[in-house]
């Protein structure tokens, strides 16, 4: 039952009259009016009586009326009103993430936070949040909400606040809202606010708040809403609905809904919806009557029985308060009182019409101050109306109308006064500007946040200080931040003793963000007093503007400085000061103020390049520079050539002026760029002076406003060459690049490359030596040659390798040889340069002295060391001196004249360097030397990029110290030493310019360590000891320990200091395919092998066993069980097989050396001495695998290839991994797209270099506009091939061809010929060419179709140019078939879009007249003679063609009608005959016409046909097979026409007994419970009957995916997860699970991370997030799975099945290392009582996947920490029993009988220990058992007794 209050409702507050509601309207008088109250009672109750009697009562004390009428207490709202409960009609004024600001009535404001919107919202927030992901259904307020619409809102609380403002706090939650009503109240008809909870399928679930209802809106209703709104195709959960009650079912628990905006607007509230004042709700539309007129508002009376009252502000502006008595009106309830039930109504006509939104005040009006306002009317208590200049009218509060109470006076605010006034807000439920009169106000500068600008400086007051910084006052309704780095041009540590709250303070705004209410400000008083242009966008920062910023960041490479709304720029490091700052962030401070000059911007990038050297600007040269910069960014390309001037020597670099443009642009030239040798770019810089000409210098990059150039060689010819990367996406891993060391950081070295691309090279990957300090192993600017190892796409980041073992050609004496030649070469032209310059002294001594000259000394000074200073007349300036080596055995004292001769001239220091050794001064007969002859040589100097030596011949030569430009560390013990031995090979005999002959060092007699090598071809670390004289010969057996496992090899030391190698070949008698030979040998490991043959040391050739270097060669061994027992003889005859004896065909195994990506092909290794290589197309018959092959062949694997040849050498086989391709017509090869021709097709490159066409028309089973858009060179396809012929191969791309058991619905079929087309089939294809004949349109690439003009359109065109334009040759069109001749080969099409069904071809718009009879028929009759002539010389012509048609067709080719558009084109001949197409063809025309509409235009009747003559070679055949062809067919359409015409009653009889047969066997077959389902209909049949069973949703899900119909594969899981239970959620995961891999294979990454949040959203999320790691682990996808597992480790970081599932995987890729860092990681972030079990659980997966070692270290560690943990010994038994040694198992079992444990574990352990000795051990250790069992029973015993 309904409270009494509901029953009962009364009206008013206590003071008011009551509710009135008599038959006759009567005006209210000032006498007691009880007994009319009783007689309005009582007639109520009559009348209540005949219609609801009894439904509603009322008490009398409920209808008593106040004795006085006129003291009615009408008043607008003010702040005491509102109390929480109160129910209020809102609009919203602004929104936000979080909150919604409302205008209500009367001026205030309120705010909904965001839980406080409804129920089901809310709970998604909370999801949300639980989840730490977005939400797919979970939208922003934003999206929902927008400015001006009413919501109906309840106040949740309405507190003071701090500062005395009342904030008020509101809910739009329906359950709150319409709390009020219950679910026997509703009725239809009623408007109620509703939410979106929930979308269904027909539908949405709407919550109206009110318990046990469940509110439903169909999805129809809905669509003209969502229409008018502009949301989205879908209301979203959370938003807001005005709804009309349609139907009521089940007493108000079911309610349907709708929201047609037509039926929201016309809504009313009547008595008949059963009303109540407990359930009134704001913004309900009713008819009420006037009851008292008052000067603040109206009283009105509605509802029969409620009172309610409207104010002043509220009242119909048009009519003012013209209202009278009994007036009847339209109202809507604002705001509904919880305790007193005061009703509040608005008369204002945009609120009369539910669901619209009232007038909006334009944003640049507030804040307008209004010169003159006139008073309209004055209220005592509350404010005054005002009419604005535009005519609208405003309300000022009284405590705005003077500056306080005092100085207020009433009589200045009688109507007709005239004020000044500004507009301060304005009120969206009032429809009116708030003002305010006070002076203070009207001066304001700033009112809102919208009037505050960037760089504004402000007066504020301190309100607070906080951790984060100062929040300031700006003004009552505006505050603003002060971050704390700017409280201070210096940072404070303690800000509150410099800023007490309540002080003024000056600010300057650094960001205002009017949207977010964010204000920003800077207390630094730099920035604030600067009077430098502000920088608050990027588009400001013109090259050269100077201005004030502060530091964010100081790092190694600059400065970052921050400006006013977040601009920030980089101050690059050569940028910061004149004078070089190895260390910036010691010298700038974060938050430090600085003036800079802008240098370069790119706004679109928000990229700002700005100069702490301000300098420039103000020299007078300064104008002249600017001008020519603007020139250089056109003129100068990167690798371009130029001659330079030097202008000016710097620090760091030349500034110089390009030559071509005469001087005008000014260039840098780095001192690090002059040369490819570091000792070169000193030297040259030194040389160097203003004025010198340097050629040939190239221009590498124009950043900074400046072009920077570049003098090293190997990186100019890299350029030249093209062997550079333009950018991010050229970079392919595997290739060398040429660049220059960018920065050496202590974690690695960064490289750039010309282009600007740039890369790093970790510590690991710097040096093939040990890495300590990076610093010792390259230096900025120096030259290194690069090797791609990765690159990733969305960090755009390189990672490079610099070993000398990866980045060397494998040929180091030449690599070293053109360094040493490369540096002597600039060294004679900056000899040349100096001796040019003419000067004498210093530079033309250096000039002249020449290593190898001898010289007439004076000993000036012998030092400390021993060594000696000379002087002398040919050397004055120099610094003459000699080592003690270098003096030989001769004492010498000052004063002392001697020989010397010259070793060294180091020109950058001025030094000479002699030696007075005897034998090299004494006089040799000089020896003819030549090239490549190796001598011994002894060194006599070493400078910074060679050696001086000599040769036994006496003469000097010089030799590269480094190998290779990366080759620039090397250990003390490497290096070379003064007086040491060495061999040299000679390389260039003529001493030239240098005064010595250039050699390089003997690689086959160093004894260094050598560290240019190929990987393959490294015997590693022990090239001196492999080098060793030895006596081996084949067939000697020998022992060794394993040193090292490469993939394809092992080195084996077989004593102190011999080395041998084993080849991945020699170590099993069978490999397994895939496995890794190698990988069976550990390191440690003895070995006893046999020698097999030699490796030269030098070249690592094989060599004979007669070879003289055979002792000096490395020993190549092998391990084969076979080999080893085999005796010697049968080692020397078959050991190493020659590649001429391997023949085409035969199956080899052969191990992967590594993927060669710039040549694309595998190479591997067969033998020791037999190399291979497979191309790209031979590797698999899997696009998969060919798109990424470096992944999918790793290192060291053993394959099985096919010989498909041998290469020129005998060393080398050319192999096939899928057999030798078979390019025979019906099989499927892989190819790639090397060519794509427009409107033709593709050329693709197949297996064994050849090439195949695929025509347009086979590229898929669907034509589409743009058919070549999914193909693009390079592209890996696989193909189906339809013709082999004469060497040409056409293929095709078609999935029903290349997948035959798709049964999935070819669009548009292939056609071979007009057997597959039929009459009025409506055909696809491609315009081939327009010609006057009718349009050619391509049917396959062997079949074309005509169209006559008449049939292309409608309109009769005369420019056949026209048609050209719209039917441009490769125009995607549908055709209708008119008519097919077999005979001719020919077809005729249509494409009017009566026949098609598509838009005619030429559009409406061009106007053209349509085709009337009489033009068809001069056009038939034309045509008919132009035929009849065709035909005539076509007879005439066919009869003498038999014999000589291709004579004829070469003698008369300009009688061609049709001339081929293309390479595809069949050569096509037309002509015209006069005979008719047969019977059919007649019949078909009759029809046509018969069935044509009225008033159409009669189609051209056309009888004629035309013949396509192909080549000639086939024409005879051609006309054979079409008249067989079209008799057959005939004689088959005979039959079909005349059989119903003959059937008889008995031939109908049996017909319908066959088909009655078929469906009972079809019948028993579905019956039939053995049955596989075939179609899609058994499938559907056995889920209706099995709904909840995954199995079956998965095979109906592989059912289609066989036919690769992924579409309906993904309907199909959809549906299964709508279907299946809810309960059973391992069957629904199964299901997610299936789409997860559905999407995985067959979708894109986008899709597939749409899928995985929902099912995270549905399922358990650790179920899901590990199902689809596997995923991506079994699909290969490494790089995807790791970075999941890096989220699952954050999100599920204490799930121990995470940490152990991810050891698993990186134990599977090989990653050892990363697993024992997880297993620390996975102890601190897991419980102690879990630290056992993990531990023991990754050591059993170290087992299983890793390294054994580790995993005993793990157990036996553990069980040392944990002795008494009986199940951990007890796995690790199990393991030990079946990985380790007998030993090892019995040592952990005497552990453990040897523990204190409890006698029933000990008796287990002791069993387990018997058992396995009497499974595996003899009978004395059996007997040791039971004697250990014994003594520890005894012992026991006694210890029991004791």
């Amino acid at each position: 039952m309904a409270s009494i209050e509901e029953n009962f409702p009364r009206g008013g507050i206590q003071k008011k009259p009551t509710e009135k509601t008599g038959k006759a309207p009567k005006p209210t008088t000032e006498q007691d009016n009880l007994f009319d109250v009783r007689h309005e009672e009582q007639s109520q109750k009559r009348k209540r009586n005949q219609g609801d009697l009894g439904k509603r009562k009322k008490f009398k004390a409920d209808r008593k009326a106040g004795a006085k009428d006129n003291t009615m207490n009408i008043e607008p709202l003010t702040i005491e009103h509102l109390c929480e409960g109160m129910l209020l009609l809102g609009c919203i004024k602004e929104v936000s993430d979080f909150e919604l600001v409302i205008s209500l009535p009367n001026g205030f404001t309120g705010f909904v936070p965001v839980t406080q919107i409804s129920d089901a919202y809310s709970k998604m927030l909370s999801k949300q949040v639980a989840q730490g992901e977005l939400l797919e259904d979970l939208h922003s307020l934003l999206d929902m909400y927008s400015p001006g619409m009413l919501v109906r809102c309840i106040v949740t609380s309405a507190e003071k606040s701090a500062d005395g403002r009342r904030s008020i706090k509101l809910s739009i939650n329906p359950k709150n809202v319409n709390k009020g009503l219950n679910a026997s109240a509703l009725t239809s008809g009623m408007l109620l606010s509703g939410f979106v909870s929930s979308a269904e399928d027909h539908g949405y679930l709407i919550d109206i708040g009110v318990n046990g209802t469940h509110a439903f809106l169909p999805r129809q209703k809905a669509q003209n809403y969502i229409k008018a709104v502009k949301r989205g195709p879908d209301l979203k959960i959370g938003q807001n609905l005005n709804c009309v009650i349609e139907q009521v079912k089940n007493e108000g628990r079911i309610v349907r809904l709708s929201v047609d905006r037509s039926e929201v607007a016309a809504s009313l509230a009547t008595e008949q919806q059963n009303w109540t004042l407990s359930n009134l709700l704001p913004g309900l539309v009713v008819k009420a009557k006037v009851q008292k007129v008052d000067p603040l508002g109206i009283s009105l009376t509605f509802l029969s029985s409620f009172t309610g009252i409207v104010d002043f502000m509220h009242v119909d502006p048009d009519k003012s308060m013209n209202y009278s008595p009994n007036q009847v009106v339209k109202a809507c309830i604002l705001s509904v009182h919880p305790t007193s039930k005061v009703v509040r109504l608005t008369l204002r006509q945009s609120f009369l019409n539910p669901g619209g939104s009232p007038n909006q005040l334009s944003n640049d009006r507030i804040g307008a101050v209004v010169e003159e306002s006139t008073v309209k009317a004055f209220y005592k208590q509350f404010g005054a109306i005002f009419e604005l200049d535009d005519g609208t009218h405003a309300f000022a509060r009284l405590k705005h109308l003077s500056k306080n109470r005092k100085s207020f006076k009433p009589a200045a605010f009688k109507a007709g006064c005239k004020h000044k006034c500004r507009i301060i807000d304005y009120s969206l439920m009032d429809e009116m500007c708030i003002l305010s009169l006070k002076y203070q106000v009207i001066g304001a500068r700033f009112l809102q946040y919208q009037d505050i600008h960037t760089g504004d400086v402000v007066q504020g007051r301190v309100l607070a200080l906080k951790p984060i910084g100062m929040q300031v006052k700006v003004t009552d309704g505006i505050k603003g931040l002060v971050p704390s780095l700017h409280l201070a041009d210096v940072i404070l540590k303690q800000p509150e003793k410099k800023y007490n709250i309540g002080d003024e303070v000056r600010c300057r705004v650094l960001e205002c963000n009017p949207a977010e209410k964010k204000l920003f400000l800077t207390l630094k008083k730099t920035l604030i007093q600067s009077k430098l242009p502000i920088l608050s966008k990027y588009e400001d920062a013109e090259p050269g503007l100077i201005t004030h910023g502060f530091v964010v960041c100081a790092r190694e490479f600059g400065c970052i400085v921050k400006f006013y709304n977040d601009v920030k720029g980089l101050v690059p490091k050569n940028e910061l000061s004149a004078e070089p700052i190895s260390c910036p962030d010691k010298v700038f401070q974060e938050g430090q103020v600085v003036k800079v000059m802008v240098l370069k911007c790119e706004p679109e990038q928000e990229r700002l390049l700005l100069s702490f050297k301000l300098s420039s600007t103000s020299a007078p040269e300064g104008k002249s520079e600017h001008t020519p910069k603007k020139k250089q960014e056109v003129k100068y390309q990167i690798g371009e050539m130029v001659d330079v001037k030097v202008l000016k020597k710097k620090e760091n670099g030349l500034e110089v002026s390009i030559l071509e443009d005469e001087g005008n642009v000014i260039a840098s030239l780095p001192t690090v760029y002059l040369s490819d040798f570091v000792a070169n770019c000193k030297l040259l810089w030194h040389c160097l002076q203003e004025g010198d000409v340097l050629p040939r210098v190239m221009c590498l990059s124009d950043k900074g406003d400046r072009i920077i150039l570049c003098r090293k060689s190997a990186v100019i010819s890299a350029v030249q060459e093209e062997q550079v990367v333009r950018n991010f996406s050229e970079i392919q891993p595997g290739m060398l690049l040429t660049g220059y060391v960018r920065n050496v950081m202590h974690f690695g070295v960064f490289v750039e490359f010309p282009f600007g691309v740039t890369g790093l090279a970790p510590k690991v990957s710097m040096s093939d030596k040990f890495v300590t300090d990076t610093k010792d192993h390259f230096v900025v600017g120096q030259t290194v040659i690069a090797k791609v190892m990765s690159t990733d796409e969305e960090k755009q980041r390189v990672l490079l390798n610099l070993k000398v073992s990866e980045c060397s050609s494998g040929n180091p004496a030449a690599e070293s040889f053109s360094l040493l030649n490369q540096y002597f070469k600039e060294v004679k032209e900056i000899r040349n340069l100096l001796k040019r310059r003419g000067e004498s002294g210093i530079a033309r001594s250096l000039c002249e002295l020449m290593p190898g000259k001898e010289l007439q000394l004076v000993v000036q000074d012998v030092k400390e060391d021993g060594s000696v200073l000379f002087s002398g007349s040919c050397v004055k300036g120099l610094t003459v001196t000699a080592t003690r080596y270098h003096l030989g055995d001769k004492s010498i004292a000052p004063g002392e004249k001697t020989k010397g001769l010259v070793l060294h001239v180091d020109a950058l220091t001025s030094k000479v360097y002699v030696s007075l050794r005897e034998e090299l001064l004494k006089q040799r007969p000089k020896q003819q030397l030549t090239e490549n002859s190796q001598h011994s040589a002894i060194v006599q100097h070493i400078a910074e990029e060679f050696a001086i030596v000599s040769l036994e011949t006496g003469q000097l030569a010089a030799i590269p110290i480094a190998s290779h430009f990366n080759d620039t560390f090397r250990f003390d013990s490497e290096k070379l030493k003064v007086g040491q031995t060495i061999y040299a090979t000679l390389k260039m005999v003529k001493v030239n310019d240098h005064g010595v002959v250039l050699a390089v060092q003997d690689p086959a007699k160093k004894n260094v360590f050598v560290r240019v090598r190929k990987e393959s071809e490294t015997i590693l670390e022990e090239m001196l000891a492999a080098a060793v004289t030895h006596s081996l010969s084949v067939g000697d057996i020998v022992t060794g320990t394993v040193k090292s496992v490469k993939p394809t090899h092992v080195t084996v030391a077989i004593d102190d200091k011999l080395t041998g190698s084993i080849h991945a070949s020699r170590i099993l008698d069978e490999v397994p395919i895939d496995s890794f030979p190698t990988h069976t040998l550990k390191a440690g490991q003895k070995v006893t092998a046999r020698v097999i043959g030699g490796r030269d040391v030098n070249t690592h050739r094989y060599l004979p066993i007669t070879h003289p270097h055979f002792t000096r060669s490395i020993p190549e061994l092998s391990i084969r069980p076979s080999e080893i027992e085999g005796k010697a003889e049968t080692m020397k005859d078959g050991t190493l097989k020659k590649s001429g004896l391997y023949s085409v065909g035969q199956t080899v195994t052969c191990f992967v050396k590594k993927y060669n990506i710039l040549k694309n092909w595998l190479e591997v290794e067969v033998t020791p001495d037999i190399r291979g290589r497979v191309p790209h197309l031979m590797l698999s018959l899997s696009t998969k695998v060919l798109k990424h092959p470096e992944k999918n062949f790793k290192n060291g694997q053993a394959l099985s290839a096919t010989v498909t040849g041998t290469g020129v050498t005998e060393t080398n086989l050319f192999l096939s991994l899928i057999g030798i391709p078979s390019l025979q017509q019906g099989t499927i090869t892989v190819g790639v797209i090397a060519k794509m021709i427009p409107h033709i097709g593709l050329t693709v490159m197949l297996p064994g270099g050849k090439t195949g066409k695929v025509s347009i028309f086979h590229l898929s089973d669907k034509y589409t506009e743009n058919p070549l858009s999914d193909f693009k060179v390079g592209k890996v396809v696989r193909c189906y091939i339809l013709t082999n012929e004469n060497g040409k191969i056409q293929l095709s791309l078609r999935q029903s061809r290349l997948n035959p058991r798709n049964s999935s619905k070819v669009e548009d079929p292939e056609i071979a010929s007009t057997k597959d087309v039929k009459k009025g089939q409506l055909v696809r294809g491609y315009v081939k060419s327009v010609t006057p004949s009718g349009v050619f349109f391509g049917l396959s690439a062997s079949l074309q179709g005509r169209i006559l003009f008449q049939n292309v359109s409608a309109y009769y065109v005369q420019k056949h140019s026209l048609y050209e334009k719209y039917l441009p040759e490769g125009k995607f069109l549908t055709a209708k078939v008119l008519g097919v001749n077999k005979k001719e080969n020919h077809v005729e099409l249509s494409l009017l879009p009566e026949d098609t069904g598509m838009p005619s071809v030429l559009p409406e718009s061009l106007g053209l007249p349509r085709y009337s009879a009489e033009e068809e028929k001069r056009e038939e009759e034309k045509r008919k003679d132009k035929e009849k002539r065709e035909e005539h010389k076509l007879k005439t012509k066919r009869r003498r063609r038999s014999s000589e048609i291709e004579q004829v067709q070469e003698a008369k080719p300009k009688k061609r009608k049709v001339c081929p558009t293309d390479e595809n084109d069949s050569g096509i001949e037309v002509y015209y005959r006069e005979e008719e197409d047969g019977d059919q063809e007649e019949e078909a025309a009759e029809n046509k016409s018969k069935i044509r509409k009225r008033g159409e235009a009669p189609r051209l009747q056309v009888s004629t046909g035309f013949t396509w003559d192909e080549d000639m070679k086939a024409v005879d055949m051609a006309v054979l097979n079409q008249k067989e062809e079209s008799s057959e067919s005939e004689d088959e359409e005979e039959n079909l026409q005349s059989k119903p015409k003959k059937q008889t009653k008995k031939e109908k009889e049996l017909e319908k007994q066959k088909k009655e047969k078929e469906l009972c066997k079809l019948e028993a077959a579905l019956m039939d419970p053995s049955r596989q389902p075939q179609s899609a209909d058994d499938f559907d049949r056995l889920v209706l009957s099995s709904p909840d069973s995954s199995i079956l949703w998965l095979q109906y899900m592989a059912f289609h995916l066989q036919a690769t119909e992924i579409e309906k594969a993904r309907a199909v899981a959809e549906r299964a997860l709508k279907t299946i239970c809810f309960r059973e959620e391992q069957e629904k995961l199964n299901v997610w699970v299936a789409l997860l891999n559905l999407e995985n294979m067959y979708g894109t990454e986008e899709t597939l991370m749409k899928v995985f949040e929902r099912a995270v959203q549905y399922n358990e999320p650790l179920k899901v997030f590990q199902h689809l790691c596997d995923i991506y682990a079994n699909s290969e996808k490494y790089k995807q799975a790791e970075e999941l597992y890096h989220t699952m480790l954050r999100r599920f970081r204490q799930e121990k099945s995470v940490w152990l599932k991810y050891a698993s995987f990186l134990l599977k890729q090989g990653q050892t290392e990363a697993t024992h860092r997880l297993l620390e990681r996975a102890l601190k972030a897991l419980p102690t009582k879990e630290h056992v079990d993990v531990i023991s659980r990754f050591a059993q997966l170290e087992f299983r996947f890793g390294d054994t070692e580790h995993a005993k270290a793990l157990f036996d560690s553990t069980l040392n920490s944990y002795p008494k943990r009986t199940d951990i010994w007890s796995i690790y038994m199990d393991i030990m029993i079946k990985h380790g040694s007998q030993k090892e198992v019995r040592d952990i079992f005497e552990k453990v009988i040897h523990l204190n444990l409890a006698p029933k574990k000990m008796k287990f352990f002791f069993k387990r220990y018997l058992d396995y000795e009497k499974k595996y051990g003899t009978e004395e250790t059996i007997l040791a058992v039971k004697t250990a069992a014994l003594e520890y029973v005894e012992a026991k015993s006694s210890l029991a007794d004791t």
